[in-house]
């Protein structure tokens, strides 16, 4: 009996560890021969080619159309994972064999994942001990037993990972590591490992602004005025000098071979393919999909009004599921180097404020989320995936701030939701809807449970919206597909879904800003008076 087992389990870490590892491992229960996704057959190509071929050969090879586009270090990881997978089926490391997904290649595959998860795992361990917490609590009640629920039981990071099929847990693993080793005075080893995260996917480079401003700030200068400012004096060349040689020697020890080869253009350009458009074929909940059915609306407007003329208007392709670049019909079209200033503007605030008065470790992981957020707002062909990045860090601060709190249930609760379409099959749906309850009830019950003496988590309003999610999910999946309107529209669930779930990211990446504004103006009056 698994509540038997639970009661005997002496440490709240034991049972999380233990409902986590079961959660897992009910991943390989699963009809395996048809439980995988295009990523799944992205990883097991990357598997065939960095085993069958040349290290040169890496970033020319395009048998297929998922070719290798991540940075060498986790090209490396998979040349270490080949090596295994050739005792569970060698066929699956034939480049020519796309679309392989025998019984033991879909085995391997997720067991790969589960290995690899003990990273994160190690990582939510290191992170709950940074936590500031009372003594004398309920266990199930203290915020590290709650940090480890909200992180080993993420339900975007379950249904990625163990149902569609990516490495997330092992990457955010590293991430949040980085983190707990900034919280303990560890700042090289926090930097090493930021840099190796860098060389295994560089999406992190959404956050890499936040790192830079912290340590330069934090490490580098050792002192601080009376009133918190900078002491331009305490500047200390030896701890740059570490820094930048732990940073260049992981960046040379991943792309030096590529350099002396010549190819350093070739890996780049697999690394930022722009081409790409400014959306992904699955909008993200961001700026972007406000903007795209914006430009949408305004040209129907201009249409039924006589303004334009639908033989001069471009092709609308942002519609058609495509991964390719478009042209907006009446707004002007957003150029990757336009995304890139939108970026750098909406996290300079943060930037300058950290700058200022850094706060310690708990200011940069504010810091940090609102860079993720910002990226993921205005980036160029942001993924939905990418949420991610600023939902776990959030966790964090959720069960130490009411107000982090709130804010983290509703993004927690948008983002996730925004990843629905990612499991579209109709055995999917039950299991996707379960789990996301599970993980949002939990939430939502054990944050209220640890702020019940500062009133309601959420307001009326915000409440509303949470709950819109329901009949939009039963538009989406049971209505919708109904009309005539699915074979000529497919793409509306799509869209419905991405452009309501961006207004709660929207609404939440400015409480993040204000309460860095806010709190920033609140040190100063104190200060004055």
């Amino acid at each position: 009996d698994f509540s038997c087992v639970l009661s005997n389990v002496g440490s709240y870490w034991q049972r999380c560890l233990l409902e986590h590892s079961l959660i897992k491992m009910c991943n390989l229960l699963k009809p395996l021969y048809h439980s995988h996704s295009t990523d799944f057959e992205v990883h097991r190509n990357w598997l065939a080619v960095t085993h069958s071929l040349p290290v040169s050969q890496w970033y020319y090879e395009a048998t297929s159309e998922w070719t290798l586009d991540y940075p060498p270090l986790f090209a490396w990881f998979e040349y270490g994972l080949s090596h295994v997978a050739r005792y569970f089926d060698k066929e699956m490391l034939v480049v020519q064999n796309l679309n392989y997904a025998s019984s033991a290649t879909v085995l391997f595959q997720r067991l790969s994942v589960i290995v690899t998860d003990v990273v994160f795992i190690y990582a939510v361990k290191e992170c709950c001990k940074c936590l500031r917490e009372e003594k004398g609590k309920d266990q199930l009640g203290k915020p590290s037993f709650i940090l480890a629920a909200l992180l080993l039981w993420n339900f975007g990071l379950l249904i990625i990972d163990h149902i569609h099929f990516q490495y997330n847990g092992f990457l955010f693993g590293v991430l949040l590591l980085s983190v707990a080793r900034h919280f303990q005075g560890r700042h090289l080893e926090g930097a090493l490992l930021f840099s190796i995260l860098l060389n295994l996917k560089h999406i992190y480079l959404y956050i890499a602004p936040a790192y830079g401003i912290f340590l330069l700030r934090c490490f580098c200068f050792t002192q601080n005025n009376a009133d918190g400012s900078l002491q331009w004096k305490s500047f200390s060349l030896f701890r740059l000098v570490a820094l930048g040689s732990i940073v260049l020697s992981t960046f040379a020890a991943s792309f030096g071979p590529f350099i002396i080869m010549g190819q350093l253009s070739q890996v780049v350009s697999r690394l930022f393919p722009f081409k790409r458009g400014l959306c992904h074929a699955y909008w993200a909940p961001n700026i972007w999909a406000l903007y795209n059915i914006a430009d949408k609306a305004l040209s129907i407007l201009g249409i039924k009004l006589k303004l334009l003329d639908i033989n001069k208007l471009p092709k609308a392709s942002m519609t058609g599921g495509l991964v390719q670049e478009f042209q907006h019909s009446v707004l002007p079209s957003v150029s990757p180097l336009m995304t890139l200033i939108f970026t750098l503007l909406s996290i300079l605030p943060v930037l300058l404020s950290m700058w200022r008065r850094p706060n310690g470790a708990r200011g940069f992981l504010r810091s940090m989320v609102i860079c993720a957020l910002g990226s993921f707002m205005f980036g160029w062909h942001v993924h939905e995936k990418a949420i991610l990045m600023a939902i776990l860090p959030l966790s964090f601060l959720a069960v130490e701030s009411k107000e982090d709190a709130r804010t983290f249930l509703i993004l927690s609760t948008t983002g996730h939701f925004s990843l629905f379409p990612l499991l579209f099959t109709a055995q999917e749906l039950p299991i996707k809807i379960l789990l996301m309850l599970l993980f949002t009830i939990f939430s939502f019950v054990s944050l209220k449970k640890l702020f019940s003496k500062h009133g309601q988590l959420v307001n009326s309003l915000e409440a509303a919206y949470l709950l819109g999610l329901v009949p939009l999910e039963l538009i989406c999946e049971f209505i919708y597909p109904l009309t005539s309107w699915q074979h000529k529209l497919p793409f509306i669930p799509l869209l419905l879904t991405s452009v309501y779930c961006a207004l709660g990211v929207l609404y939440s990446f400015i409480r993040l800003y204000l309460s860095v504004l806010t709190a920033a103006d609140s040190r100063s009056k104190a200060k004055a008076q």
